[in-house]
């Protein structure tokens, strides 16, 4: 996932295009997206150790050193 810093840049840049057009549907569009972008430059980044989604969108169990799934 992009950083926080890198996501804010983005979100600024559509809000000035945002400004700079004359049609309402395009300015609109580019607002929503800016508001996307800085929701998730705020949503909390995983860190190593939590559970991660695997491919098929289930949990993947976090293992030990030989392979084994450990669950507390």
């Amino acid at each position: 996932m992009p950083g926080r810093e890198y996501l804010n840049r983005q979100a600024a840049t559509l809000l000035k295009f945002a400004k700079t057009t004359t049609d309402p549907t395009v300015a609109a569009g580019l607002v929503e997206k800016a508001a996307d972008l800085k929701e998730q430059a705020e949503e909390p980044r995983a860190s190593p150790g939590y559970e991660a989604t695997d491919a098929a969108g289930g949990v993947s169990l976090p293992r030990t050193a030989g392979g084994e799934t450990t669950v507390t």
